[in-house]
């Protein structure tokens, strides 16, 4: 990944904020010229990945904050998701089937499979620190 500029937004907890992450992940994408396809892939990522924050980690708790970290170029993007809500460990998230009907569940599976590289670490005593990256080239 290039020396870009890391560019960040920080959010409330609130599930009406997904539609300007969303939006500001977009246009991050578009000034490193990420393609298209691989763009809709990573706000589809992040996406799943905030809402799972949200609901779960914050357990919809608004006044909790959320920092969205981008940077890239169009050869790899890294989104850094920082919350504030208990450890996660997403390496503990079993692998699905994908053929297997089930209510929920699919965030991670999602992640994992439109992302190359996905990695929570806890920050500090409360928080954790989501790393999703996508190599473009």
């Amino acid at each position: 990944m290039s020396d870009s500029p890391r560019l960040t937004l920080t959010i409330p907890s609130e599930l009406r904020m997904l539609t300007v992450a969303r939006a500001f992940v977009e246009a991050v994408c578009q000034t490193r010229s990420v393609d298209k396809r691989i763009a809709q892939a990573i706000m589809l990522a992040t996406n799943e990945a905030l809402s799972n924050i949200i609901r779960h980690a914050h357990r919809n708790q608004p006044e909790a904050q959320i920092q969205i970290q981008c940077r890239g170029d169009s050869q790899s993007f890294e989104v850094a998701l920082l919350d504030e809500g208990e450890f996660f460990d997403v390496n503990q998230v079993p692998h699905l089937d994908p053929g297997e009907i089930r209510i929920g569940g699919r965030g991670v599976f999602l992640m994992r499979k439109l992302m190359d590289e996905l990695v929570c670490q806890p920050r500090g005593p409360r928080g954790n620190l989501l790393r999703m990256v996508k190599r473009c080239g």
